[in-house]
């Protein structure tokens, strides 16, 4: 498992070992290898992650995230206004599509999804709040990656997951630079192969308007 280098060792190796449990829990054996960290750094670490909280043990003992990481996943998210902006125009926005609506922000060479909001139907593509995704791949990744002009709308068609679409267009702050892609997305069936002449406007006019709550 590879992350992006701070130059402080440690602190690089600790993310590492975070991000491995943060997709399942680990014994020590698991964690070594999913980190290709030596066997004795990585219990190291481990437990003195454990000793401030952002590591435990699970019933089993294997390694897993701690309790620490909400009370400051939720401090960052109070600090973070833009998803709690967003979130009522993105409301707006499944309820006249039907479809499943995401915010993502870039984070280094990926983009993270700080709003999911899930349309009613029982086919449906789930993204959770969270999730770390590529920017080379998605409608998301094409308008945060640059590859889209702000104003436009970045369309996906079975670029990322078999049979599922997705279209997106930029939030800008008032500067005129993007700082997060508003996408909605679902089964290839409802989206068509077509999926900015489906929703491009809808999808324009939500990224405007939490834009313009930004600057507000």
């Amino acid at each position: 498992m590879t992350t992006a280098a701070s130059g402080v060792g440690v602190l690089d190796k600790s993310v590492v070992i975070l991000r491995a449990l943060a997709a399942e829990p680990l014994d020590l054996a698991g964690l070594q290898a999913a980190t290709d960290l030596p066997r004795a750094t990585a219990h190291r670490l481990a437990v003195a992650l454990e000793t401030h909280g952002m590591v435990r043990r699970d019933a089993l003992g294997r390694f897993c995230l701690g309790f620490e990481l909400i009370a400051l996943g939720r401090a960052a998210a109070a600090g973070f206004p833009l998803a709690e902006l967003a979130t009522p125009v993105l409301g707006g926005l499944r309820d006249r599509t039907g479809e499943s609506v995401q915010l993502f922000v870039r984070e280094h060479d990926g983009r993270r999804c700080v709003v999911s909001l899930q349309s009613a139907h029982a086919l449906q593509w789930l993204v959770p709040v969270g999730a770390l995704l590529p920017l080379d791949v998605g409608s998301a990744g094409k308008v945060l990656g640059g590859r889209v002009p702000a104003g436009q709308v970045a369309e996906s068609v079975e670029e990322r997951e078999p049979g599922v679409a997705s279209v997106s267009a930029a939030v800008v702050d008032g500067h005129g630079h993007v700082v997060a892609a508003v996408s909605v997305s679902g089964p290839l069936e409802r989206l068509t192969r077509a999926p900015g002449r489906r929703f491009g406007p809808e999808v324009l006019a939500a990224a405007a308007e939490v834009s313009s709550a930004l600057h507000g």
